[in-house]
């Protein structure tokens, strides 16, 4: 049964259909093709990939324009729809959805499939490809991730798309229902990561399974045996091994099972299944971009049929444009990621297991730095602020970290120290994270001097400082005159793994 948002904290809305909750069995109405984990990649990279290679070719422009006659689309992005300049800098949203609906028993069964759960959206990655197109990186959501989704509350990430489905009218086409469930899960990711997607690209599970099979299969390499007979139907032995087909399909779903001595096969579940599928891409990636399917032009016709048909994409997507952005792209440049994490083991208001994600802050920092464009060599470090005598600095102290005293105590050590105080007070408020040094334009000489006194503390030009005047407000990192203020700390993030890139064929779990 779909159930209310209160449960979540969020406000009251209306209910998600059953057939379309993650978390309930599907029931009656239009069903439709979706994706797999890898497939969106797939169909990205394989309807791509085919055309990079022969672009100059009257072939390669051919295949490109079938495959992008032939996909089908969908209004995913938000606004506009202008899809992004080709020229700048692209972000990409690939997107894998796990229902079964368009399966039949026979099917179901074979790829231990279960019985269908819903509109779930299982696998999302945000692809980001620099302008000049020299690297790609794939960062991965874990479907459980607890955010903030627009208009709805907080849920689950995977139910994003749901929830955005479940808002267009019932009355309304098919085709609108998908757009809308498409459009919030981008609304979702844009607000996680500060960035703004450019184009979206959905796989389904069947696609998955035919690509795999065009490829020829694909390279892993496992540390252990497992066995996972009971779930996925993943059994594999240890070592290096290429697989395809539905085994293709248990190895990227895989997230339970054992290994011969008993132990957890994957101890951390999903997070351990998100490298599977990761790790499952990057073998894609070094097969397409492979001699054996470079010189094929019977293999790269048969990408072009098979990536069409299972591929669902925006309006504005230009195929041989981005073909075109990853032409000169080797394995060695494109890198996986899972995005910043506080606790993967959080469970929510009603006791369900969740992953608490970083805070807003540091998950706009990483992917601000994912997106931070090479600069131009500079010629040096610049030049560290001017500094005067501390005789020549005045200071005020004001106490915003609510320990009583703090200001008095700061000023006999800036006296000491050289500096003339002309006064304490008690900053407007008493919930400073931060020490803060604050000066006018012009003062950034004085107010050089006085951070060199206060390692790490914040310097700010402000429109209200009386010139001539350095004020220091003393927050709750506070720790001394002379005392190093501790670096700000965010929702205790796990260390974040390192990235992989798609050459890696080291072994994993």
């Amino acid at each position: 049964m779909s159930r209310d948002l209160d449960d979540h904290g969020g406000p009251a809305t209306r209910p998600i259909p059953a057939r379309l909750d993650p978390r309930a069995g599907r029931g009656t109405g239009t069903p439709r093709r979706r994706t797999g984990p890898a497939v969106v990649v797939l169909r990205a990279v394989a309807a791509v990939v085919s055309v990079v290679l022969l672009a100059a070719s009257g072939w390669g422009w051919y295949l490109g324009r079938v495959a992008d006659a032939t996909v089908d689309r969908t209004d995913a992005i938000p606004g506009d729809g202008t899809g992004g300049d080709p020229a700048e800098a692209m972000d990409l949203l690939l997107v894998g959805n796990d229902s079964r609906a368009d399966l039949t028993p026979e099917q179901l069964a074979r790829f231990n499939a279960g019985v269908d759960s819903g509109t779930n959206t299982d696998t999302m990655i945000l692809v980001h490809v620099p302008a000049d197109g020299s690297h790609a990186s794939f960062v991965s959501f874990p479907r459980d991730s607890y955010v903030e989704i627009p208009g709805h509350g907080t849920d689950k990430l995977n139910a994003a798309y749901a929830h955005g489905y479940g808002d267009v009218d019932d009355a309304a086409p098919e085709a609108d229902k998908e757009s809308g469930g498409a459009r919030l899960l981008v609304e979702t990711i844009n607000r996680l990561s500060g960035l703004e997607i450019d184009h979206y690209v959905e796989v389904d599970l069947l696609g998955f399974f035919e690509l795999t099979e065009v490829v020829g299969g694909v390279t892993v390499n496992l540390c252990y045996a497992v066995d996972d007979s009971a779930y996925s139907g993943a059994v594999f032995p240890a070592g290096e091994q290429t697989i395809s087909g539905v085994d293709a399909l248990r190895f990227v779903r895989q997230r339970h099972g054992v290994r011969p001595d008993g132990s957890d096969a994957l101890p951390r579940a999903d997070l351990d299944r998100i490298v599977r599928q990761q790790v499952f891409l990057g073998g894609v990636l070094r097969k397409l971009l492979s001699q054996d399917v470079l010189l094929d032009l019977g293999t790269q016709r048969e990408l072009v049929r098979a990536a069409s048909e299972a591929l669902t994409v925006d309006r504005d997507l230009d195929l041989l444009d981005l073909a075109r952005q990853l032409q000169s792209v080797t394995p060695g440049d494109i890198d996986f990621r899972t995005v910043p994490i506080a606790d993967p083991d959080a469970r929510d208001a009603n006791g369900s297991s969740i992953v608490q994600l970083a805070d807003e802050e540091t998950l706009h920092a990483f992917f601000a730095g994912l997106a931070a464009e090479p600069e131009a060599a500079a010629p040096g470090a610049p030049a560290a602020p001017d500094t005067v005598a501390p005789s020549e600095v005045s200071v005020e102290v004001l106490n915003g970290s609510g320990v009583p005293g703090a200001a008095a105590q700061a000023r006999s050590a800036l006296e000491a120290a050289g500096f003339r105080v002309t006064g304490t007070g008690n900053a407007d408020r008493s919930d400073h994270d931060r020490t803060t040094i604050r000066h006018a334009a012009g003062d950034e000489a004085p107010a050089a001097t006085l951070a060199a006194q206060v390692p790490g503390a914040l310097t700010e030009v402000a429109d209200d400082a009386t010139p001539g005047t350095v004020q220091l407000v003393l927050g709750g990192d506070f720790s001394g005159i002379g005392q190093a203020v501790p670096p700000p700390t965010s929702s205790p993030a796990a260390p974040a793994e390192p990235a992989r890139t798609a050459a890696d064929t080291s072994c994993i779990n």
